[in-house]
């Protein structure tokens, strides 16, 4: 597994909000858990669009580690796995709305493709 060289060397909170919301698909992944619940690996990617399984088991990692998603796994076979919000990445959902109101404002690509949570938004 890959190991950083150095430690991260984050020096005040908005370097450590960047670091979880900045990259490519964690606002995505929280934004359809936050409108969709509870979804399990599939329907996650499904809901996601053009995502690789590796990169979506890696962004869930890192949003797991950072008490951001949930992990519930079920005793039974098949086996069953299933992601929500947890407390702390709910309370997120409405700074990436006024974000996503503060974008649409800015940037008016029309596009077929909006993903259904993106038409729940606020900002629509």
């Amino acid at each position: 597994m890959y190991q950083r060289k150095l430690d991260k060397d984050i020096r005040c909170p908005l370097e450590y909000g960047m670091e979880i919301f900045g990259r490519k698909w964690n606002s995505r992944i929280i934004c359809v858990l936050a409108y969709k619940k509870v979804l399990r690996f599939s329907e996650l990617r499904r809901e996601m669009g053009n995502i690789t399984d590796a990169v979506l088991s890696g962004a869930l990692k890192e949003l797991i580690a950072n008490d951001i998603v949930l992990r519930k796994s079920y005793d039974e076979i098949p086996p069953r796995v299933e992601y929500s919000l947890s407390e702390k990445g709910a309370s997120v959902v409405p700074i990436l709305q006024s974000i996503c109101q503060w974008s649409g404002i800015f940037y008016k690509k029309e596009s077929e493709n909006i993903m259904v949570h993106c038409q729940k938004c606020d900002y629509r």
